[in-house]
């Protein structure tokens, strides 16, 4: 038996790159950062912050929910698989690529203040409904904005 998962907490580097197939089925790709924090052993040697950058590649439904609703800065929780893959440059020379395929993702970032419904998305989901703008306007609390602050990794 074998396990290939992924779990990461990061921000979206950039705007996802979509593109649709000629069977019409969506494909998205960005970049995701996650950063260990800095911090100072007990002998007085300080580690800086760390930043990892992850390729994230999306399909289907997944897909057209990133190109509507995911933008650079927004905070994502995502799970999927590894997957490497190779290609030659245009040098000839091969080189290889990491990325993850995503299976689930929740976005985590609220809703900005300044749309016309007004609403506060309180809980991550996985795509925007309907729903959100009958919800009565909720105010942000300290514990969802360093929802990444608990995390012991």
């Amino acid at each position: 038996m074998s396990v290939n998962k992924v779990i990461l907490l990061g921000n979206v580097g950039k705007d996802p790159e979509v593109r649709y197939l000629d069977t019409g089925i969506a494909v998205a790709s960005f970049s995701l950062a996650t950063s260990d924090r800095a911090y100072t052993l007990a002998n007085g040697t300080q580690v800086p912050e760390k930043t990892e950058w992850h390729n994230l590649v999306l399909w289907r439904g997944l897909a057209e929910t990133a190109e509507k609703y995911i933008h650079k800065g927004d905070k994502l929780y995502v799970e999927g698989k590894i997957r490497t893959r190779s290609y030659d440059d245009q040098a000839g020379v091969k080189r290889y690529v990491t990325e993850i395929f995503v299976d689930n993702m929740e976005m985590l970032t609220p809703k900005a203040a300044g749309q016309a419904t007004g609403t506060y998305s309180p809980a991550p989901q996985a795509a925007p409904s309907t729903a959100q703008t009958q919800q009565p306007q909720v105010a942000p609390t300290p514990v969802q904005d360093n929802l990444a602050d608990d995390l012991p990794f």
